[in-house]
């Protein structure tokens, strides 16, 4: 290769799981180990053992490369060392736990932002991650556990990767691992039977991810060029059939509206907007703008295109903007409604149904969690 040649960019091969325990990591250290002995020159970024013996013998052989200390608040915590990382140039880089958040005072904040710089300085990565850890499934996870999931991968990074592999263990066999003190301590194990481990969440994240893993196979067999060309979350050519536009406001259900558009949006490989309408007379107060840039930044990092449209009268503007932009489907927040738009129907929602006849209107109403005890979920 010549010195202004390109660096071939490395792949990205995602094994994907539905909880702590399944194997996701000693299948990680398999494949590396496989490698080694092919003659592949591969390294242990980063892996976390949890203690297990079985996982630390796995590693046993390949070349680790030493994590790096950073204090902070008076602890001393350890990351992967990224900078070694690049500086040694492995051909195969692995991995563990992709949706990891790095302690502050590190190169990036989160880890797969690490993982994307090896990829684009030519290594393959071979890396972990369960799908409660997917953006765009956050309210689902927490509907359906009562957990809310705090370190969240955007799925268009995920969309990167090569290959995902889904890691499969039935529910009944990843809780005997538990009781047999496999995955965590006996005390940590017991209580997390009784929280996050009990087997009907465990059997909802597992078909979540089966479905998961189904549809990132059917959308890179389908067109490979196509899904290449779309994959960084830019448009794919053509004009797509269907359009989706996300109604930006204040409204705390707003992060909900925005994950579960995208969603849909990706499996109709649609294109899609997030959209807010700016009174230019409206003198909204410090908490409520903060509140729409936080919802707008989100969005941009899920690589959804936003605009800030102005207009006094908001069902108006909205509509006329989605009929020039000619978008099919509009989701909007639940109102909350006042007494006195509850007896007029002067609610903008009840004007958006008037005017947009020809649009799918989809209001989503405020998702609660399900009876199980609430929380944040850390691996």
């Amino acid at each position: 290769m010549g010195d202004n040649e390109p660096t071939a960019k490395g792949k990205l091969r995602l094994l994907l799981g539905y909880a702590a325990g399944v194997g996701k990591t000693y299948q990680m250290l398999e494949e590396g180990q496989q490698l080694k002995a092919a003659g592949v020159d591969v390294v242990i970024g980063y892996f976390e053992s949890h203690g297990r013996q079985y996982t630390i013998a796995k590693a046993q052989g390949l070349e680790t490369i030493p994590r790096r200390t950073i204090e902070y608040r008076g602890t001393l915590f350890e990351e992967m060392d990224t900078e070694t990382v690049l500086r040694r140039n492995p051909r195969v880089c692995l991995v563990d736990e992709f949706a990891h958040t790095n302690v502050p005072g590190s190169e990036h904040v989160k880890r797969w932002e690490d993982v994307l710089r090896f990829l684009d300085a030519g290594t393959d990565v071979i890396t972990t991650m369960n799908v409660q850890h997917l953006e765009s499934l956050n309210d689902q996870v927490f509907q359906m556990t009562g957990v809310r999931v705090k370190e969240t991968v955007p799925d268009w990074v995920v969309k990167q990767a090569d290959e995902v592999v889904m890691i499969d263990l039935t529910p009944r066999a990843l809780l005997n691992r538990l009781e047999r003190g496999v995955v965590y301590a006996p005390d940590k194990a017991s209580r997390a039977v009784e929280n996050f481990f009990r087997e009907s969440n465990l059997v909802a994240l597992r078909e979540m991810a089966l479905r998961q893993t189904a549809h990132e196979v059917e959308i890179r067999e389908v067109d490979p060029d196509q899904f290449r060309r779309s994959a960084g979350g830019g448009a794919s050519e053509g004009e797509p059939a269907e359009r989706i536009l996300i109604h930006i406001t204040s409204h705390p259900e707003t992060a909900n509206l925005i994950r579960r558009a995208w969603r849909i949006a990706e499996f109709l490989q649609a294109g899609c907007l997030a959209v807010q309408v700016r009174a230019p007379s409206s003198r909204k107060g410090p908490e409520e703008r903060e509140a729409i840039e936080k919802h707008l930044r989100f969005a941009r990092d899920l690589h959804i295109e936003t605009r800030v449209i102005e207009g006094d009268r908001e069902a108006d503007s909205l509509v006329e903007f989605a009929r020039l932009n000619k978008v099919t489907q509009i989701y909007i927040a639940r109102p909350r409604y006042t007494p006195w738009q509850r007896l007029f129907s002067t609610n903008p929602v009840h004007k958006m149904v008037r005017l947009a006849p020809d649009m799918l209107l989809i209001i989503v109403a405020e998702r609660r969690a399900s009876p199980a005890a609430p929380g944040s979920q850390r691996e």
